[in-house]
């Protein structure tokens, strides 16, 4: 089983040259190198440029590199699309995603472009329409031509889309959180939790990542280089998990019980389903002991 990790996945202002370098450096396992949220205007351009060429210039490692576009709407969509397009990233990530239509619209012009078959799209779910919509969203990924490989919360902008508050434990949006978790699943794509605003409060952090773990998520996406560490200790498996995960596995790879679905270990009944469970803990731990995981 092949399996990427993407425990922590920060966003990295397009603009700013320092930041992108640094990046290449981090034990971060994404990075995004943001068009969008944290660009002006004015700057616009010159970040464009600047992400392509680093892109194209790699020294990344094993990191994941996203480059987030403006959204469909907006001025700039086509020339960062044209560019992050060109500049073949592992991801392009897409703001403001709130049906399956735009997803193909973005796929057609990938196609044209001759665009690399690696860099794949992900989406951003932000919206109160997006969480509407989003099995019929997560659905796109059937198609290839759309290349949707994950979804990206954006839980900043759905409390102010919404007017949830953004209060511990995040009660308000659990059942949107959980609704996105489960249309990724069910379309076998990834999903990545919402940032986490305040840089000051490193226990509420770890609160938070913790209950993104919990809820499903892959993964969570960070604000800042600090909370990597923390974030990544979260959703890595422990090593009891993974002590416990070979025994699973081990025991259904027993000859006599290569037929069973129910096998009994450590006095407790274990289903098939655990070993698959078991088989991605361990898939994942390998990933990341790997060199540059």
């Amino acid at each position: 089983m092949t399996v990427r990790p993407r425990r922590s996945v920060l966003y990295m202002p397009g603009s700013n040259a320092r930041a992108i370098e640094k990046a290449r450096a981090l034990p971060a396992d994404g990075v995004i190198l943001d068009l969008e949220d944290a660009v002006a205007p004015d700057a616009k351009e010159t970040a464009r440029k600047q992400v392509a060429e680093a892109v194209k210039a790699g020294g990344f490692g094993a990191r994941e590199i996203f480059v987030r576009v403006n959204a469909i709407d907006t001025l700039w969509h086509a020339d960062d699309l044209s560019a992050a397009a060109h500049a073949a990233p592992d991801a392009i990530l897409v703001p403001k995603v709130s049906d399956p239509d735009q997803l193909e619209i973005i796929g057609r012009r990938l196609l044209d472009m001759g665009t690399d078959h690696k860099t794949r799209v992900w989406a951003m779910i932000e919206t109160p329409v997006a969480v509407l919509n989003v099995r019929a969203i997560a659905d796109a990924a059937r198609d290839s031509e759309t290349r949707l490989a994950g979804f990206v919360l954006g839980t900043n902008d759905l409390a102010k889309e919404t007017g949830a508050r953004l209060v511990p434990g995040r009660a308000p949006m659990l059942s949107w959180l959980s609704t996105c978790v489960l249309a990724a699943r069910a379309a076998g794509i990834a999903v990545l939790d919402g940032v986490y605003n305040e840089l000051a409060d490193m226990d509420g952090f770890a609160r938070e990542c913790r209950d993104g773990r919990d809820l499903g998520f892959d993964g969570k996406t960070l604000i800042h280089p600090n909370q990597i560490g923390p974030c990544n200790e979260v959703f890595s498996p422990s090593a009891d998990e993974v002590a416990q995960a070979r025994k699973i596995i081990t025991a259904f790879d027993l000859p006599e019980n290569k037929g069973k679905g129910v096998v009994s270990l450590g006095g407790r009944m274990v289903e098939r389903m655990h070993a698959d469970i078991a088989r991605r803990t361990v898939a994942i731990a390998e990933a990341i002991a790997a060199p540059g995981g």
